[in-house]
């Protein structure tokens, strides 16, 4: 029988080189080479580790993965050992051989970075000019190729007024997903957060909106890093008296908000592992310790797989078990995982 925490996806940063300079970015990655990053047979040693215990789905990102001269092969002995497969990249670096070399390696699906719906916007979020061309570019030559890709849009006051456009944009390159991201205070996101963190009202708006879109577009739509929207579905679903169910809802009707150390963790550069990418706190390294007794039996990640551990509101929130809040968020506003969501204007119903 399957552990109800069995890791559903493992994000690997393989390394903190960029060739752009995102103003909200989790690595605070540079056009610099890192010092420490995994070597290649150090990643097969892990790798089969993890293969041989769990059948997650591994995200390969970064920085900007594709600056790895190994990466094609890491992605081919990953899927491989038979883990689903999947690369996150900022898209500006793929040319026809490189979309080929996706396809040959056998990644299912590409997630690129789309912050906005033109040039002006989106290059002024990624710090370098032609980011927003060399995406839409790479997107392209995916799709010729016959690899899935999807967009990742993170939600700032820069462009919370574009989404119904952002929206289309996906559906117009024929995107197979579009994902939402809600603003974490983390890495360079620290620095931007007073000015382009939408407030605790916008974004119960937002996430209506997009509730409401959900159910009107013929593309796999994903709310990330909102753990609210697990409330927001069930409070919706029953003013319209109606049950929650995968065919009508998807995962969300399955699954619950914040999945860090449940259900996803991170694993840096250095190999250390982490609940999540947005959330700085080490559960152990794979190069002491083997990623399944991390996972297993880590404190970090048993604290947050005991849910009466939350304190403040979410600790007594009715919605606690299928939101739980965002842990990274929490972190960030008190130093500690357990707090209250600091962006949540939800009132427990036992406040």
């Amino acid at each position: 029988m399957m552990n109800k925490n069995t890791p559903r996806l493992i994000f690997w940063e393989l390394t903190k080189s960029c060739n752009l300079k995102c103003a909200h970015c989790r690595a605070e990655a540079e056009d610099n080479n890192y010092t420490g990053e995994l070597g290649l047979d150090q990643i097969k040693g892990i790798l089969d580790n993890i293969s041989s215990n769990y059948s997650p789905i591994l995200v390969l990102t970064g920085g900007e993965p594709l600056y790895r001269k190994d990466i094609f092969e890491i992605a081919q002995y990953a899927t491989g050992k038979g883990l689903r497969t999947a690369l996150a990249t900022n898209g500006t670096l793929i040319d026809k051989a490189a979309a080929e070399k996706i396809k040959n390696a056998g990644i299912a699906r590409v997630s690129i970075s789309i912050d906005g719906i033109n040039a002006e916007m989106h290059d002024s979020f990624r710090g370098v000019a032609g980011a927003f061309d060399g995406a839409l570019n790479g997107a392209r030559l995916l799709r010729d190729a016959g690899v899935e890709f999807q967009f990742n849009t993170t939600i700032t006051k820069r462009n919370v007024d574009q989404i119904d456009e952002i929206l289309a944009l996906a559906l117009r390159e024929k995107a197979s997903a579009l994902h939402i991201f809600m603003l974490v205070p983390v890495g360079c996101g620290i620095e931007i957060a007073e000015s382009d963190m939408i407030s605790d009202a916008k974004y119960e708006e937002v996430l209506h909106w997009f509730y409401d879109r959900s159910r009107e577009v013929n593309i796999e739509f994903k709310a990330t890093c909102a753990p609210h929207y697990y409330r927001i579905i069930r409070q919706r679903a029953k003013e319209e008296g109606r049950t929650l169910s995968f065919e009508t809802d998807g995962m969300a009707a399955m699954t619950r908000g914040c999945l860090a150390g449940t259900g996803v963790c991170f694993i840096s550069h250095r190999g250390e592992v982490q609940p999540c990418g947005y959330l700085p706190v080490s559960a152990g390294n794979v190069l002491e310790t083997p990623f399944n007794e991390i996972w297993e039996k880590s404190e970090v990640f048993l604290t947050l797989r005991d849910f009466k551990t939350l304190k403040g509101k979410c600790g007594i929130c009715e919605y606690k078990g299928v939101c739980g809040g965002c842990r990274a968020r929490a972190h960030y506003a008190s130093n500690d995982f357990l707090e209250e969501e600091p962006y949540c204007l939800y009132e427990p119903v036992k406040r």
